[in-house]
């Protein structure tokens, strides 16, 4: 077919070639028997001269030879869009696009072919590499050279000097009471919550972390159309047969081969709503057992696939933190109660007054490392039995006035934070305070603003009652918040 075409145009471009040629000459010919006109005293009688009459007639023939190449390009053009149309009508072209209508019942027969002819073969399954990124990795990292971390640092000393860090090194400036926050939510839960006005270091607290650890962070922007898992990790093409890596997923696959500890950004994490992209997230990371949070990359399994891969599945690695910053605004989606509950959330509403420090080095310390200081706090210090106590009543007052209660998920984490803060150089109350705050008057935005109006001064007088009126503050701001939006 491609000969058969290829002969055509030859054939055409030759016989333009010929009538041209045969064109021009004419017109020379014609021209060159015609003595030269002598210059005349009118346009009639210009045009009344024999050689003005000849070259006319000369340009009108030249006019001529091009009318048979303009209907012979012209036919060529008609031929090749009907070989098209008949193309389209072969491979199943929508109607309306040069394809005639399919009898009924065809066109499902025509999808099963399509869909038995994208299969790939089981010889393609042996030696085809999809994941060209984690296989280089299982070639690489197994033989990187061992490194050494800082194994006799104290939780309150590290918060130290990641604050005098990031001010040194960055010119960013935090309040101890943050950095400690962000520190001790890091031996509560994997995903932290950073929330705020814009300008406030969400990102950059994550990111100049990082930095501290000497494990640069990795940073995705969340786009406002992710829906799903494959819009963070990436997806199988089946027609390239390669497995399209996200960033993500070659995070997640190298932390496996370190001891360090990784952190990921979700920046504006609420752009897209959250439940949806990252659910199969929230649902694994909450589960106990770390060999059972195994997240579905593939949904089959090929010889040559990546061999940390077990069955299409791979394991998120517990060194791995994932910090969303948020912004609460109208271009942002509204943070659900799924995501809120398992996650700790930081207020970063201010900037911190600058402050002059030394030059500070960063602390390498290995996750195994992070974990020895995590079970430390956990048994140096408590919730002591007075707080607890304490607890019990407000969660008596909550239930009675707002239905609202503690959940075992919230007094699991508080059981987990206030040793953390502690640890980190802070106080139980200024830790109570800060759970509470954020996990339990929260879900007071949901109710009914006038009757919040009216009641949060009963709920000011029992805090004052049970924890001091100097305790509290952010409880108390909080609620005076709530009053002046109702």
């Amino acid at each position: 077919m491609k000969k058969k075409k290829t002969g055509i145009i030859v054939l055409t471009i030759f016989l333009t070639l010929i009538i041209l040629a045969a064109g021009t000459m004419a017109t020379i010919l014609l021209l060159g028997v015609i003595q030269p006109s002598e210059p005349q005293d009118s346009v009639i009688a210009y045009f009344a001269n024999p050689r003005v009459r000849s070259e006319t007639v000369a340009v009108l023939l030249l006019i001529a030879s091009l009318l048979p190449v303009v209907v012979i390009w012209l036919g060529i053009a008609l031929l090749s869009r009907r070989k098209k149309e008949e193309v389209l009508e072969v491979a199943g072209a929508p109607e309306g696009f040069g394809r005639a209508p399919v009898p009924e019942g065809e066109d499902e027969n025509e999808k099963k072919k399509d869909k038995k002819d994208k299969k790939i073969s089981p010889d393609a399954k042996k030696t085809a590499v999809r994941f060209s990124n984690l296989s280089t990795m299982d070639r690489t990292m197994s033989k990187r050279a061992l490194v050494s971390y800082n194994e006799t640092i104290s939780l309150e000393e590290f918060c130290n000097r990641f604050r005098a860090y990031a001010a040194g090194a960055r010119r960013l400036y935090y309040d101890i009471d943050d950095i400690r926050r962000f520190v001790a939510s890091m031996g509560v839960s994997p995903i932290i919550i950073m929330q705020g006005m814009s300008g406030t270091g969400k990102t950059s607290l994550a990111t100049v972390f990082g930095d501290f650890v000497m494990n640069k962070a990795n940073v995705i922007p969340i786009q406002p159309m992710w829906k799903e898992r494959s819009d963070m990790i990436g997806y199988f093409n089946e027609f390239t047969e390669r497995f399209n890596e996200m960033p993500l997923l070659n995070v997640l696959y190298e932390a496996h081969y370190s001891r360090d500890l990784y952190i990921t950004v979700l920046d504006e994490m609420n752009i897209a709503r959250v439940e949806y992209y990252f659910a199969d997230f929230l649902s694994l990371l909450e589960l106990p057992n770390l060999k059972d949070r195994m997240l579905e990359v593939v949904s089959d399994t090929w010889d040559k696939d990546p061999k940390l891969l077990k069955g299409g599945k791979l394991q998120l690695p517990p060194n791995m933190w994932y910090i969303g910053t948020a912004n609460n605004d109208d271009s942002t989606f509204a943070i659900s109660d799924k995501v809120y509950d398992r996650a700790m959330i930081i207020n970063l509403d201010k900037k911190a007054k600058p402050f002059a420090t030394a030059h500070t080095r960063p602390v390498h310390i290995s996750y195994d490392y992070w974990q020895t200081l995590v079970e430390r706090a956990q048994a140096e210090y408590s919730l002591s039995e007075e707080n607890r106590e304490k607890l019990k009543r407000l969660d008596a007052y909550l239930v009675e006035h707002f239905r609202v209660t503690f959940g075992n998920r919230i007094m699991k984490q508080i059981n987990q934070y206030v040793p953390m803060y502690m640890a980190c150089g802070g106080d139980e109350l200024d830790a109570l305070d800060d759970m509470i705050s954020k996990k339990i008057f929260r879900k007071l935005e949901t109710q009914n603003p006038v009757y919040i109006r009216n009641a949060a001064d009963g709920l000011i007088s029992c805090l004052d009652e049970l924890f001091g009126p100097s305790a509290m503050n952010q409880c108390r701001d909080y609620l005076r918040q709530l009053q002046r939006n109702a």
